[in-house]
């Protein structure tokens, strides 16, 4: 698994992914400015700066409180932004890797949408969760981890077989390997923590997943 993500990891950062990993990383960071922008305007009209006696602090907290919040966006926006470019990842790794089998399907736009905007969403949650443990060090650290690595691990692997696959035969193949599954996503949590090059992880987990996915899918008689 790890020689897995290896070579998901040269692959994604390869110059015949490098024009999807520059539309992963710009939008996704397009995204986060906007955001970003979007909660200072929101700062200014909720927060009183006129007060001259405090106004420089109120502005400095307000400050690292959106940086902070912008970190914290990160997983769910390059989620979002890297569900919309799954398919593309996924077959040049089965066209290079994998020639002598059948190409997966792609996913219908809407349900590819469906999905990304769930997953997102999912990210999301689950790092709220984490978040209130953050005054528990060593304890949140290792719930943010296991939350996101069977998150991840399930998400990724399930789209990786729903290429070649039926929802109920994607789910079916997932749970007759569960611990592969999710130590494929401990991994993919780690990559994630990693700051910028976090911005690439859903090309890395989507090559990485099509990988443990070969390994794992039943062979034809």
């Amino acid at each position: 698994m790890i020689r897995d993500a290896v070579l998901a990891l040269r692959q994604s950062f390869s110059a015949p992914f490098r024009l999807i990993l520059l539309k992963v990383v710009g939008l996704a960071l397009l995204l986060l400015v906007v955001l970003g922008v979007s909660l200072q305007a929101l700062a200014v009209r909720l927060i009183d700066f006129s007060n001259h006696r405090y106004d420089m602090v109120a502005e400095v907290l307000a400050g690292a409180g959106i940086l902070i919040a912008v970190i914290f966006l990160v997983p769910p926006v390059v989620s979002l932004v890297g569900g919309f470019f799954q398919d593309a990842v996924a077959e040049r790794v089965e066209l290079s890797n994998y020639p002598q089998d059948p190409v997966g399907t792609e996913m219908p736009t809407m349900q590819s949408l469906l999905l990304a905007i769930r997953f997102a969403l999912l990210v999301l949650g689950v790092n709220i969760a984490a978040l209130f443990l953050i005054w528990v060090p060593g304890i949140n650290v290792v719930v943010w981890w296991v939350a996101n690595g069977y998150l991840l691990g399930r998400e990724y692997f399930d789209f990786a077989a729903m290429r070649h696959l039926t929802p109920p035969q994607a789910r079916a193949l997932r749970e007759r390997h569960p611990a592969r599954v999710f130590i494929g996503g401990l991994l993919i949590a780690l990559f994630m923590a990693i700051p910028i090059l976090n911005l690439a992880t859903p090309l890395v987990a989507s090559a990485f997943m099509v990988h443990v996915y070969k390994r794992l899918a039943p062979r034809p008689a």
